[in-house]
C-alpha cells in the first residue's frame, strides 16, 4: 500500500520538560520506552550537553537563535503517535496549561484496568489530582496525574458498552 500525499496521519506529541532523565523516568512508569536517543531532524541528543538547533529549524518552531536543548523520542506499544521529549536550556519554561485552559490541556492514556495502575503508579510516588473517578453513567472511570512538570495525563477505562451509538450517516 502506497502512502497518499496531501493526506494528515498521526506523527507525534511533544513535550517540553526541564529535565529529560526525570521525565523519561516518569513517561516509563506509564509504559512508554525509549523509542531513539535524540530528534535527528532537530540535530537534538539525549547526551548531557545540549546542542543548538539548526538556525531553520529555531525559526520554524518560533525559538529564539541559537536556543539549544536535549531531547528523546518514547513509544507506547510500536504504534504512533510517538512522544517527543525536549529539554530546552533556552528559552526559560512556563507553566503548563490546566484543565480549565485553551489549547492542548492533557494527553489521554486508556487502561483496561484504572484501579490496578492508579494504584501501582501511586506506589510509584505519581501524584493523582483524585483517586479513579466514575464519570456519567459509568461509561468511563477517569484519573488524572501530571508528570514532573505538571502537564497533565488522563488515565481512562471505557466502558464503550454503555456509550450513546452514534447516529447513523445516511
Amino acid at each position: 500500500m502506497t502512502e497518499q500525499t496531501g493526506v494528515i496521519r498521526w506523527g507525534h506529541i511533544n513535550v517540553n520538560v526541564s529535565n529529560l532523565e526525570r521525565s523519561i523516568a516518569f513517561y516509563e512508569k506509564l509504559g512508554f520506552e525509549l523509542f531513539r536517543h535524540g530528534i535527528p531532524y532537530l540535530d537534538l541528543t539525549m547526551d548531557t550537553e545540549v546542542t543548538a538547533l539548526p538556525d531553520a529549524c529555531t525559526e520554524a518552531l518560533g525559538l529564539p537563535e541559537e536556543t539549544k536543548g536535549r531531547a528523546c523520542i518514547m513509544q507506547l506499544g510500536n504504534g504512533y503517535p510517538k512522544l517527543d521529549l525536549t529539554e530546552f536550556e533556552t528559552p526559560a519554561p512556563e507553566t503548563p496549561l490546566t484543565n480549565a485552559d485553551v489549547g492542548i490541556v492533557r494527553l489521554c492514556l486508556a487502561s483496561k484496568n484504572l484501579q490496578e495502575v492508579h494504584a501501582r503508579l501511586v506506589a510509584e510516588g505519581v501524584h493523582f489530582l483524585s483517586p479513579p473517578q466514575p464519570c456519567k453513567n459509568r461509561m468511563a472511570h477517569i484519573a488524572i496525574c501530571a508528570d514532573p512538570d505538571g502537564s497533565l495525563i488522563e488515565l481512562i477505562e471505557a466502558d464503550y458498552k454503555k456509550w450513546p451509538k452514534p447516529p447513523s450517516s445516511g
